[in-house]
């Protein structure tokens, strides 16, 4: 079976495992597993921040973040397909009482005279905005990278209304290797960052919230309220201070293969790549086709593909650390046969 549904997908290579089983513990609640100190320094000093936190998921992490920059009742400007607005469950409703201020995008750079426009004024009947919201990749946007000048730009502007800026950078190794530049390139025009260990980087479990020094020691308390306090967690450090150090780098392998997976949909079948494949995400539409979206899942499943659908008619294939180029090729293979 080649799954391409999601890079979550990957499993721990055997190296890792090793390294799990060896790794030193301590209490992190305590502040006492050194293997946690170690990822968490190592990944404050990559992305250029302060410091950093193990947090369990990107969804946490991204919680935490928002609980930890903004107050009851203020709101939070984003893309109106934020992966926070559309797959986290209203949880930044639920747990930090703040409402989402959606915007239009064009993969997933809100324009600046929209941003602009979203700020609320000091009136008694508006919320106050206390958090712009940026991702990096894009996921809806088929795995879009947010331009460095772009950045630059809308950071620029959220300095002189005070508004700090939270990038949701899930998949922001992919954006640092498809720009070709330092992740810290990037992360410098942003406030706080959040990104997973657990997707592209090959990680069984796991993401990181970092930023400066006040505001990591806010998110500790944030991660803990939202029953992220793990005790002996170096295990699962350990699988991420490897990822980190060998999985970064390889990821151009991931968006060459999907490279490759787009050219041949649009080549060999009635489906339509219409995006630029920047990274590893190709979303491929199916209006045009004489298939609905969940017959081409089935018929792909029938022939040891995973897929998903992922718009009403859209399909997502991502490329991930355990699909080869042998493996592309293979479902290359099957495109042509069922087309």
């Amino acid at each position: 079976m080649i799954d391409l549904r999601s890079d979550t997908l990957t499993k721990p290579s055997q190296i890792m495992r090793d390294m799990m089983s060896r790794a030193e513990v301590g209490d992190d609640v305590y502040g006492e597993d050194p293997t946690v100190n170690e990822l968490e320094a190592y990944a404050a000093e990559i992305t250029g921040k302060e410091a950093a936190l193990f947090v369990t998921s990107g969804t946490q992490g991204n919680q935490a973040a928002v609980l930890a920059h903004t107050q009851l009742g203020q709101e939070v400007i984003m893309d109106r397909d934020a992966h926070v607005f559309i797959y986290e469950g209203a949880a930044i409703s639920a747990f930090a009482g703040v409402q989402s201020r959606t915007l239009p995008h064009d993969r997933g750079q809100i324009a600046i005279k929209d941003l602009k426009a979203a700020i609320r004024s000091d009136d008694v009947h508006h919320p106050e905005t206390g958090l712009i919201w940026l991702e990096n990749t894009h996921n809806r946007g088929g795995g879009a990278v947010l331009p460095i000048e772009y950045l630059k730009e809308v950071h620029q502007f959220a300095k002189e209304v005070r508004v700090p800026v939270h990038m949701d950078g899930a998949r922001i190794f992919n954006a640092a290797v498809a720009s070709g530049v330092a992740v810290k390139e990037i992360t410098q025009h942003v406030d706080t960052v959040q990104f997973c260990l657990s997707k592209g980087l090959g990680a069984p479990v796991g993401s990181i919230l970092a930023g400066d020094q006040s505001f990591i020691h806010k998110a500790r308390k944030k991660r803990k309220m939202l029953g992220g306090g793990l005790r002996q967690a170096g295990i699962l450090a350990s699988a991420g201070l490897l990822a980190l150090r060998s999985n970064i780098d390889r990821l151009a392998e991931d968006h060459q293969n999907a490279v490759l997976l787009a050219e041949a949909i649009n080549t060999y079948t009635d489906l339509s790549v219409n995006h630029p494949v920047e990274t590893n995400i190709v979303i491929a539409e199916t209006d045009q086709s004489s298939r609905t979206a969940q017959e081409w899942v089935e018929l792909l499943a029938q022939k040891n593909v995973k897929i998903i659908q992922y718009k009403a008619e859209s399909l997502r294939f991502t490329t991930n650390l355990d699909v080869s180029k042998k493996d592309i090729e293979k479902v290359i293979e099957v495109l042509k046969e069922i087309s």
